[in-house]
């Protein structure tokens, strides 16, 4: 018997392309999950429309009418917690969560972020790759802890830097691996090939010593 889908919640805070890549891994099969909401910082973003052209509850608040963030995070994450997720999905949302909220979740929460962290936490990681004369850059998904872009990393997809590269070229290469990366993440993490414990990582079995990499097949594998 096929087991109960893996049931995920998504936090995204913008044009939503990474959930586009679940959403669709999860109609072709590829994913044995259910995305059971879609949650945001911003109601009008395009993931909310996204999500709900394929039926899939929504909800959304501006962090401005509630007195704190913390107020705001509580309330958010009453509502995730209501849908009973297996695993929460930060997908291009653009909060730091508050402290207490992360540790309610432990080994429950993954981000994903455009840089081979622990280079360039935070944003415009593609324009300093580029000021920094990097020869490769990439995305990396990561558990998430209260200090930004500072979990334990699962996975990492590299891509060349070109000599002739500017921001929005080596991002919009790097966003195409992006979208593998996470799904192959989500996989592995719903079949239980990659187990989250707190501050740890295991891999079939054995502790993760450092970052899976995402191959040219679209495929996670040890580091080598």
């Amino acid at each position: 018997m096929k087991p109960a889908p893996f049931r995920l919640a998504v936090l995204a805070s913008g044009r939503g392309s990474n959930l586009r890549a679940l959403i669709q891994a999860q109609e072709r099969g590829e994913l044995n999950t259910r995305i059971v909401g879609v949650f945001s910082d911003r109601p009008a973003c395009a993931a909310l429309a996204l999500a709900r052209e394929h039926g899939i509850p929504t909800l959304a608040a501006k962090p401005a009418k509630f007195a704190s963030r913390q107020a705001f995070d509580e309330f958010l994450f009453e509502e995730i917690q209501a849908v009973q997720p297996d695993l929460i999905v930060c997908a291009g949302y653009m909060r730091l969560i508050s402290e207490s909220v992360v540790r309610r979740f432990p080994g429950r929460m993954i981000n994903i972020h455009p840089s081979l962290l622990p280079k360039y936490p935070g944003l415009d990681t593609h324009m300093r790759a580029l000021a920094a004369g990097d020869c490769d850059h990439g995305a990396s998904v990561h558990c998430v802890i209260p200090a930004l872009d500072a979990g334990a990393v699962i996975a990492q997809a590299r891509v060349p830097v070109l000599p002739d590269d500017d921001s929005e070229r080596l991002a919009s290469r790097v966003l195409q691996r992006e979208h593998s990366l996470l799904v192959q993440c989500v996989k592995a993490i719903s079949e239980g090939t990659i187990v989250l414990t707190g501050t740890q990582i295991h891999w079939r079995g054995s502790l993760l010593r450092s970052p899976l990499a995402l191959n040219e097949s679209g495929q996670l594998e040890e580091s080598t």
